[in-house]
């Protein structure tokens, strides 16, 4: 079962996918769609394996795309590459706070 610090932490990512479809411009929003699945998995197979750490996150979605880039065209990968970076800002801010 995932702590409460990973469940916080999840949540705080969340909402960067969530503003994405709120506020985002179309490509800000095919980013965030894309990632989404990417993130959703990576948090479920760790949490399966017993392995839900903070730092596990985003280490791991960034394998994840890197492992499926071959599915995008390069200009798309530079709005991915934008919002991992968002993410990354989330996450670095959630780590400040907690």
């Amino acid at each position: 079962m995932a702590s409460a610090a990973f469940n916080d932490y999840v949540q705080t990512l969340e909402t960067v996918f969530d503003q994405a479809v709120t506020e985002g411009s179309d490509d800000e929003l095919f980013a965030s769609g894309y990632l989404r699945g990417h993130f959703d998995l990576v948090v479920a197979q760790l949490e399966l394996n017993d392995a839900a750490q903070t730092s596990a996150v985003l280490p791991a979605v960034r394998a994840s795309v890197e492992h499926a880039k071959h599915e995008l065209a390069p200009a798309d990968m530079v709005h991915i590459q934008a919002m991992l970076q968002r993410l990354a800002d989330a996450a670095a801010q959630a780590e400040l706070t907690s």
